[in-house]
């Protein structure tokens, strides 16, 4: 049936479910919802039975939205709301989400701004027309996020016209009656870097990350048979933002990709902030600029945010739902229903199978689950980390050693997750010397704050509350090569917290040139650092290397201390690993192990076949594994 006859046939059905005075405008598919237009916004907003009973019968995710003849224009909206909500509710921020028909109020005191029993969210909406939603002020504002509304905003009619297309691609009707699934490894398979998958059906072509191998500028392998021409692919979907899963997303649409894109918004938010970051390290170090920023934007308009455990149509035969990983902000298990419970795959991206600082442990409560594809990154016999309070102990034991001797502390750390991490456990630990957070920490930090509910609870009550750690004074923004170069030269004792984590660029490098030297200064790897990266060489023992200096290349000596400190990790270790899977009821009935170094991926695959009698496999770049 064609697209224009279904949405008349849902809207007759719709009329049909609806009490007789709530009338529908129009109805249409936008992305993977079906969208209600009405003038009668509040009716549905006060009988919440009216959008769950419709979701039941029409088995479709339901959005409800004033028609634009109601809607104020937007800056008109923001003097209305300003004039009605009282001042002591702090109001700061005002943006419109256009695909939703939404104003969004960043407020101090939500609960001024919605009034006893909402009533004043009520005389906002029927003043303005557009559907008022309110949360909390974040305490650090992030121009990433506000140059993101923006750009959204300035684009609303792609959006409009965009999401339509999606809506009708996704609804077509099924063309062909032969049912079978394959995963294509186009990456990430016995090595860490360059995250991509396909999953394909005969319906549907579905690309799973597609990333950049950190140090080595590995690419997936886009250009075989199974993946092209790219503008066939249905959809591509984001388990999170690191540049191993995304690093070359904007690269698809300059080969013909126009479709939408699917992750979390705060993992599309931290995509952006690496993905620039690797254009500008890229282009300060003459290397070969893979795409344009322009390139970023197409991917910022095509991204569909979709919030944990909503169940998404992206096919006509393959539904979608995102659960918490436990990596970083954002990050996802990305789990598929194919076909009418043909079957069920879920990819697990990185994972963290335990509690941290900053977030609950990875989610494996799937309501069924036949294939299971995990990454292997700790998955060695042997790969076994400290509990997070001895990791803590350990830090601050080279910590306070170095500030005895009067030396300074680098700590090379992912911008994203392990900077947070760090933070946490340094403002616990009562030094009584400065932070200083070099790069896109602080950056970074800002748009954590922007996502409490993507924590856990204790840390999202503790920034509700007012007693936000990342907000302590030990921490010192640094945010130019002036205030870099006095911290070098100083002569007092300091943690710095820099980007790059593996030392493959950054200002990291800049604060080992200039204290690598000194026997006091120490250097302390929190993190996992891949073969072939400088941190990894360093690890190893090396006490010479060679780094870039105003053009030319320098070798500088390593006498500073090395310390790694296990235990920090986004990623899981090699039991968690194993509880993660035998946490799955009922157990999955083939596991692929993936993103780890060759003799890691067979280990775990090795370990979990003789622990749970499951088939596995650790598949090489470029094998198609049929499942169904």
């Amino acid at each position: 049936m064609p697209a224009e006859e279904t949405l008349l046939a849902l809207k007759r059905r719709i009329t049909e479910l609806l009490p007789t005075d709530v009338s529908v405008i129009g109805v249409e598919f936008e992305g993977p919802e079906l969208v209600l237009y009405t003038e009668d916004t509040q009716r549905f907003v006060d009988d919440g039975a009216l959008v769950r009973t419709l979701a039941k019968e029409l088995k479709k995710r339901i959005s409800v939205r004033p028609s634009s003849d109601i809607l104020m224009d937007p800056e008109k909206a923001s003097k209305a709301i300003h004039e009605i909500i009282p001042e002591e509710g702090g109001i700061k921020d005002i943006y419109f989400d256009m695909d939703k028909a939404e104003v969004i109020i960043e407020a101090e005191k939500p609960g001024l701004v919605i009034g006893t029993h909402g009533a004043t969210l009520r005389e906002v909406a029927k003043e303005i027309g557009w559907r008022p939603n309110v949360i909390r002020a974040p305490p650090i504002q992030s121009p990433i996020i506000k140059s993101i509304r923006r750009y959204l905003r300035e684009e609303s009619d792609f959006r409009k016209s965009f999401l339509k297309k999606v809506g009708r691609r996704i609804y077509r009707d099924k063309s062909k009656e032969d049912e079978w699934l394959r995963i294509t490894a186009l990456g990430g398979c016995r090595e860490v870097g360059r995250n991509s998958f396909l999953l394909s059906t005969p319906e549907t072509r579905i690309l799973i990350d597609c990333g950049v191998s950190v140090g080595s500028e590995g690419t997936p392998y886009l250009y075989v048979p199974e993946v092209t021409p790219l503008s066939d692919l249905d959809a591509v979907v984001i388990t999170h933002a690191h540049l191993d899963h995304t690093g070359l997303v904007p690269l698809l649409f300059q080969y013909a990709y126009d479709g939408p894109i699917y992750m979390t918004q705060p993992t599309r938010d931290l995509m952006v902030l690496l993905l620039l970051d690797y254009l500008e390290v890229a282009a300060r170090e003459g290397k070969k600029i893979p795409y344009k920023s322009t390139r970023i934007r197409d991917a910022i308009r095509h991204t569909i945010p979709l919030k944990y455990g909503d169940v998404t149509d992206i096919s006509p035969d393959v539904k979608l739902t995102l659960y918490n990983a436990g990596h970083i902000l954002g990050s996802s298990v990305v789990y598929f229903h194919v076909g009418n419970g043909l079957h069920n795959i879920a990819f697990t991206g990185d994972i963290k199978y335990e509690r941290t600082f900053l977030f609950d442990p990875a989610f494996n409560g799937f309501p069924r689950l036949e294939t299971l594809i995990m990454e292997s990154t700790y998955g060695g016999t042997n790969d076994m980390q400290p509990p997070r309070r001895e990791a803590e102990k350990n830090l601050k034991d080279a910590i306070v050693k170095t500030i005895e001797r009067k030396g300074k502390v680098i700590i090379p750390a992912f911008a994203v997750g392990r900077s947070q991490e760090v933070m946490i456990a340094l403002e616990g630990m009562d030094l009584e010397v400065p932070v200083y957070l070099d790069g896109m920490i602080w950056e970074a930090t800002s748009i954590h704050t922007a996502y409490p509910e993507y924590l856990n609870k204790k840390l999202k009550n503790s920034i509700f509350q007012g007693e936000n750690p990342f907000l302590s004074d030990i921490f010192v923004q640094v945010d130019d090569s002036e205030k870099r170069k006095s911290i070098i030269g100083d002569g007092e004792p300091s943690i710095i917290l820099a980007t790059s984590g593996m030392l493959n660029g950054g200002p990291v490098l800049e604060h080992l040139k200039g204290l690598a030297g000194d026997e006091k200064n120490t250097l302390v790897f929190v993190g996992y650092q891949a073969e072939g990266t400088l941190g990894r060489r360093i690890q190893k023992g090396w006490n010479e290397i060679q780094l870039a200096d105003e053009g030319k290349i320098r070798n500088v000596k390593i006498k500073m201390d090395i310390h790694t400190v296990d235990g920090f990790s986004g990623h899981s270790d090699r039991n968690q690993l194993v509880e993660f899977v035998r946490g799955i009821k009922p157990l999955p009935s083939k596991v692929m192990c993936m993103h780890g170094e060759n003799n890691k991926c067979l280990a775990l695959a090795s370990g979990i076949h003789k622990k749970f009698n499951i088939d596995t496999v650790a598949p090489m770049n470029l094998e198609t594994l049929r499942l169904v």
